[in-house]
Parts: C-alpha cells; sequence; structure tokens
C-alpha cells in the first residue's frame, strides 16, 4: 500500500474503484458489504492475466525476487486460481497457453483491500498508485517458475 493503514488502504480503494460506473456508489456498497468484495470491470485501468495455483505461485515467487514490488495479485478460494494485474490491453495481445484474460468487456471479482474475505484474496495488495506487473517481466517469471516445475523444484527451489 501506499501509506501504512487506512490512508494506504483508502488510495488503494479510491485507484480500484476509479473503474467502476458509479465510483462513489462502488466504495459504499463494497465498504458495507458483508462479503467484502465487487465486481469490477477490466480492460480500463488494467487487465488480469490468470494463472493456475501451481504455476502462479512458483511465478510470483520469481517474480518477487526480480522487482521490488509487483503490481496486484488475486487469488481465489483454495489458491486454484492466481490473478496478476498487467496493463490494459495486454489480454489482447497474449498468446500464452494454458494462461486465461480479463480484459476489456469482463469483469472481476475483487476483494476490500485488507480485509480478509472467505474467498478470493489480495496476496499482493494494490498500492493506490497504478502499480502494475509489466506483463514481459511476468511472461519471464512463469518460464523461470515452469523450468523450476519441471525440475522438480517447485516453489522456493534451488537456483
Amino acid at each position: 500500500m501506499t501509506g501504512t493503514g487506512a490512508s494506504g488502504v483508502r488510495a488503494a480503494v479510491a485507484w480500484l474503484t476509479s473503474v467502476a460506473p458509479d465510483p462513489d456508489a462502488c466504495r459504499w456498497e463494497w465498504e458495507r458489504n458483508s462479503h467484502g468484495v465487487v465486481l469490477l470491470p477490466a480492460g480500463k485501468r488494467w487487465d488480469v492475466l490468470i494463472l493456475p495455483g501451481e504455476l502462479g505461485h512458483p511465478t510470483l515467487d520469481v517474480l518477487t525476487r526480480l522487482v521490488d514490488r509487483p503490481g496486484p495479485v488475486l487469488a481465489d478460494f483454495g489458491d486454484a486460481r492466481m490473478g496478476f494485474f498487467v496493463p490494459p490491453g495486454t489480454v489482447a495481445r497474449w498468446l500464452g497457453t494454458g494462461v486465461r484474460g480479463a480484459g476489456v468487456g469482463t469483469w472481476v471479482v475483487v476483494p476490500y483491500p485488507g480485509r480478509v474475505t472467505g474467498g478470493v484474496r489480495w496476496l499482493v495488495a494494490p498500492d493506490g498508485l497504478g502499480t502494475l506487473t509489466d506483463a514481459s517481466l511476468l511472461e519471464l517469471a512463469m518460464h523461470e517458475a515452469a523450468g523450476r516445475l519441471a525440475r522438480g523444484e517447485g516453489e522456493g527451489g534451488g537456483a
């Protein structure tokens, strides 16, 4: 988050809800929703590349070794899938096999930053500044992670 505590959460909420058709109504509903999630449109400020969890976790491990802070990353209930927030337009150009995308015309279930929900959760919360993961860097991290998995190294495996 940009700051600590409430100010960082406020910045992240403002950044996320800025894509909603009515940001104020979205924020109001989100803060009062017992599930702590809203649907937000992809393709405006970000796209989301969705990886299977068995590849997503080692990819995030590699990515966090390459950059100080990756863009936001979501995980679904049970970690079956992970969503990496990337620049808008990425999904339209993505050719990777086994990777789904949420871009223009799609909506993403997004949890409230800093709140624990029973399902979707942030592995890397948005910083409120619009930091996204570079798609080329994500692809390189995916290749490295896939190589590690193929060698039987798994998450946190050797170099």
